[in-house]
């Protein structure tokens, strides 16, 4: 599962995705004249660091995102193959970093790049149907005619310059696209790089409430942060990371909400895993069966799955001690049709 991250020259994109994945350790650059940059990055979750204090473990392991920094829309192929788009956005003003659009304008810097992805969408949407057309004129193909009428909806909806993640989608409908790779189909988090000033607003400025519709729109949210005050907090440490904070009156630093945001959009939860060797964050879809969850850890477990023991964390962080949810009828024994839910602590028992 991979996060795309864009956006036009000179709006902060390439720093918050330094940022985000520690380039200088993690990062590397591909073979290709594009010159993708791809890294991973942690998505820092307080309730793995409070168990973490808890268990003592000798390590611990957070979720992780895969990121590529695609640059602009030129990248088709790049784009393509995400499934999660972050458009870094400029809303910061300064004389010494000209913007590449002229004056700074989020809301038509976002309204453009929106318009791309939705042009290239519909000329591939026409050049499918142009030739789904010659086929159906050869020979009547059962799976095309669905496909056909799917098209043609996309083709309406971006003909009104509108992109297709508004649109309401039936399982059968995706799956015969969902190998296209449409741009504009894909969830969408825009980033607001904000400057400081905005940072002490409680709505971060007039421009969050220009955009304020979006998050409204289906597969969409918005956030700001503030890339040079990122800067600086990676340059402290934790103890000064907080005060800094308290000052600014923020209550995390934004790359961390950044990253939880992509997180949700991709449609992935975590469950974890205790004990005194490793306390783990594990990755999973949301709406994943026990069984399969077990298979996020070690084919071996999900093949020999027996049960899974199962609290949440809101009800183990009530007693803090397993011994006590067990008393409590609140640490359970699930089968292997169970869903994992966004917060469970589970072990799973196997026998293989």
């Amino acid at each position: 599962m991979k996060v795309g991250i864009l956006g036009y020259p000179q709006v902060g994109r390439t720093t918050l995705f330094a940022m985000l994945t520690k380039l200088e350790k993690n990062a590397n650059t591909s073979s290709s004249a594009a010159e993708t940059l791809v890294g991973v990055a942690k998505i820092n979750d307080p309730r793995l660091t409070i168990l973490t204090g808890m268990f003592k473990p000798k390590k611990t392991i957070p979720a992780t995102l895969d990121l590529v920094d695609l640059g602009g829309v030129g990248k088709k192929e790049a784009l393509r193959n995400v499934d999660v788009l972050v458009h870094v956005v400029r809303a910061f003003h300064d004389e010494a970093v000209p913007h590449a659009n002229g004056e700074v304008d989020p809301v038509r810097d976002i309204a453009a790049m929106e318009l791309e992805l939705v042009i290239s969408d519909l000329a591939w949407v026409e050049n499918r149907l142009t030739k789904i057309d010659k086929e159906l004129q050869k020979m009547p193909k059962a799976g095309l005619e669905p496909e056909k009428k799917v098209l043609t909806r996309f083709r309406t909806q971006l003909e009104s310059e509108r992109p297709l993640r508004e649109l309401a989608l039936q399982d059968d409908e995706v799956k015969l696209v969902l190998g296209y790779g449409f741009l504009s189909l894909k969830p969408m988090l825009f980033v607001l790089n904000v400057g400081e000033d905005a940072l002490a607003k409680p709505d971060h400025g007039e421009t969050m409430e220009q955009l304020n519709s979006y998050e409204d729109k289906a597969n969409t949210r918005i956030l700001s942060v503030c890339a040079k005050i990122e800067a600086e907090l990676a340059q402290l440490s934790p103890d000064d990371v907080a005060m800094f904070m308290a000052d600014l009156g923020l209550d995390e630093p934004g790359l961390d909400r950044l990253a939880r945001e992509a997180y949700g959009l991709l449609g992935r939860i975590s469950f974890f895993t205790v004990g005194p060797d490793e306390v783990r964050a594990w990755s999973i879809r949301r709406g994943t069966m026990a069984k399969q969850a077990a298979g996020a850890i070690h084919s071996d477990i999900e093949r020999g799955f027996i049960r899974a023991e199962v609290v949440h964390y809101d009800d183990f962080m009530q007693h803090k001690s397993m011994a006590v949810c067990k008393e409590k009828g609140i640490f359970r024994l699930e089968g292997k049709e169970y869903l994992v839910r966004e917060g469970d602590i589970i072990n799973f028992r196997f026998n293989v």
